[in-house]
């Protein structure tokens, strides 16, 4: 899971330690159940959360694929391929929120990658 959890988050997860504790086990069954490297998992995680149009799980899955060492060149080409499948404002909505944490990383003064 990405090192950033929002304030809401943290506060359930301390209220119901063991209900997250089992969502965690099983994302984790479901990250190693197959082939795919990390990196290639969390862009498509972010494609899942931009077809939902989850503005909280996309700003996670970009967060997750920088940390997997994905480029904000491949994250931005995950929102441009959904375009076709969901439509274009889901695309530039996802878009946005991308831009949203690619420029708090470089407020933050944190690599690209």
């Amino acid at each position: 899971m990405s090192e950033y959890l929002p304030p809401f988050f943290q506060k359930l997860r301390g209220r119901y330690p063991d209900v997250f504790d089992r969502h965690e086990a099983l994302a984790g069954a479901c990250h190693a159940a197959g082939p795919l490297d990390r990196k290639s998992r969390h862009l498509a995680k972010l494609g899942v959360a931009i077809g939902a149009r989850y503005r909280g799980a996309v700003q996670s899955q970009v967060r997750q694929s920088l940390q997997a060492g994905a480029t904000s060149e491949e994250i931005e080409q995950v929102a441009l391929l959904a375009a076709t499948t969901v439509g274009f404002p889901s695309s530039v909505a996802a878009l946005k929120w991308i831009e949203e944490v690619l420029e708090a990383r470089e407020t933050a003064g944190a690599p690209d990658a």
